[in-house]
């Protein structure tokens, strides 16, 4: 494959995965070229059906979690970084959205191939951790694939821009709550955004209501943090090249 069908097929696969997280498996196919850049001709000459571009997403997502969990075990020589830094990429990767939104739709029951299965080396940084004392007793493969899942899951409404920012620190408490007390002490300060008791009954009645739209609740979240804001660098692999944020939370819970 030229090196040109390969970005248009890279860019496809992003922009389906994107759409059937916004939308659904059944969003016309020419809107997910669109938002690919390319033309619809060139998605059918890639996949010639929705079957198997719904097909094709699903496997280009699991080997995005097997690379993430073997990159992770290799590049970090802490074992519980190693898990933090695989459960920040697998959230960027959208897996634990984009497979429910899914199910029921992949043809072939055994489209992964078992040996690139992220599920093997998730559970080796899981014993990693443990073995190091790093890991509480008693915590499971299931336990870190679901709650990937749960973070996902998109806020309800629209236009909620802080919501992949919201998911990461949400899952930095929960990899706190992993620790043993004999692990030491915590990292240091959440990453934004700190959400006050006030915010939430505001970001709650705009939900209610969405009278207004994105553009409002960005505005709405604008006064969330005080001070000055210093931005840190996300672990090293992460899948998008984002970057998250540290600050010291609001008063007001």
């Amino acid at each position: 494959m030229r090196a040109d069908a390969r970005h248009n097929r890279v860019r496809i696969l992003l922009a389906a995965r994107q759409v059937f997280v916004d939308e659904g498996p059944d969003v016309p196919l020419d809107e997910i070229a669109g938002r690919a850049g390319v033309g619809i001709a060139t998605l059918y000459r890639h996949f010639p059906s929705r079957s198997a571009l719904i097909r094709s997403v699903a496997v280009d997502v699991m080997e995005v979690l097997y690379e993430a969990a073997t990159d992770a075990a290799q590049r970090e020589s802490d074992p519980f970084e190693a898990l933090r830094s695989f459960m920040h990429a697998a959230l960027d990767s959208k897996a634990g959205a984009v497979m429910p939104a899914l199910f029921g739709r992949v043809e072939n029951v055994k489209p992964f191939d078992e040996e690139r299965d992220a599920v093997g080396p998730l559970g080796r940084l899981i014993a990693r951790a443990r073995e190091a004392g790093l890991l509480r007793e008693g915590v499971v493969t299931g336990d870190i694939v679901f709650m990937i899942l749960r973070l996902a899951r998109l806020m309800p409404g629209a236009g909620f821009s802080q919501d992949e920012a919201l998911a990461h620190r949400q899952l930095d408490i929960y990899l706190d709550g992993l620790q043993p007390p004999a692990a030491g002490p915590r990292r240091g300060e959440l990453p934004e955004p700190a959400i006050s008791a006030g915010r939430v009954r505001h970001i709650r009645a705009w939900m209610a209501t969405a009278t207004s739209g994105p553009a409002a609740m960005s505005r709405s979240l604008s006064g969330t943090w005080r001070g000055r804001t210093t931005v840190r660098a996300r672990p090293k692999g992460n899948l998008n090249g984002r970057r998250s944020t540290r600050h010291r939370p609001s008063n007001g819970g």
